[in-house]
């Protein structure tokens, strides 16, 4: 698929033209992204199936990422049992602590931590791979050869996210309550049992479908982004290093915020 990029004239001179053409951009940006991502779905169900690439894209995301994941999720619980458990101390409630970490971590920390851990380690670097592929002609050469990009280099991206994702999503919730226990139990004294009952009473099907919905949605919006800005690199900030670094820069930013609007919306539409 070809996008078609037009010159425009300059309406920096007057504000309403300027500020319709920049509102013309977004929409078209949208647009563009969602073709994108429907086109790489579709690869997805496509032959041939690149089994080989998706099992190295779940290395890539997710195993090399479940150091850095394992360690924030401890040490976000572990704040969490300290905070919680002077907070509802004061109420006599610190028999809770464990489900006020485990709803915490399950419906909102853990996907969204988790979704800004990945962009700022993996969706960067996918941006700058797909985008040094364009800058240094490979996209056209796989075109020449009658490859469909999207199938061999994209869909394989978002297979591997889509199944990456949520398992780091329960890796992070898994760790942050043992760091919720380390501090809340461990070391200032609370109930073991209280903390394993009320942790066990608060998890059920509704907040691990929310964060599984969550983990799910922010894959999806991680690739689209990062590799659509990497894909059509040139047609938005041109060519070159300079290019690159802007072009990548954008989709962590991008990402980010659309990771924190979407949680917000998702979390009215679920809760």
């Amino acid at each position: 698929m070809v996008f078609r990029f037009a010159l425009r004239p300059d309406h920096s001179s007057c504000p309403s033209l300027a500020f319709w053409q920049f509102f013309h951009d977004i929409v078209w940006q949208i647009g563009a992204a969602g073709v994108f991502l429907a086109r790489s779905s579709r690869g997805i169900f496509q032959r041939p199936f690149r089994a080989g690439k998706v099992s190295f894209e779940i290395y890539t995301i997710g195993w090399q990422s479940l150091a850095i994941i394992l360690f924030t999720g401890a040490f976000t619980g572990m704040v969490l049992g300290l905070q919680g458990y002077h907070v509802l101390k004061r109420f006599g409630a610190d028999g809770f602590l464990g489900s006020l970490i485990a709803k915490s971590l399950l419906a909102e920390l853990a996907p969204v931590l988790s979704a800004l851990l990945i962009i700022g380690r993996a969706g960067s670097a996918l941006c700058a791979e797909i985008g040094v592929m364009r800058l240094s002609e490979q996209i056209e050469a796989l075109e020449c050869l009658a490859i469909d990009i999207y199938n061999y280099i994209v869909s394989p991206k978002l297979l591997a996210t889509l199944i990456a994702l949520p398992l780091l999503v329960f890796v992070f919730t898994v760790s942050g309550m043992l760091g919720g226990y380390i501090s809340g139990c461990l070391v200032l004294g609370g109930s073991v049992g209280d903390y394993y009952q009320s942790m066990r009473d608060m998890i059920d099907f509704a907040t691990v479908r929310m964060a599984l919905i969550k983990s799910v949605v922010f894959g999806v919006l991680i690739v689209t982004v990062c590799a659509f800005r990497g894909l059509y690199v040139h047609h938005y900030s041109g060519r070159g290093a300079l290019a690159l670094s802007r072009t990548t820069t954008f989709a962590v930013v991008v990402s980010s915020v659309g990771v924190l609007l979407l949680d917000y919306l998702l979390t009215a539409v679920l809760i």
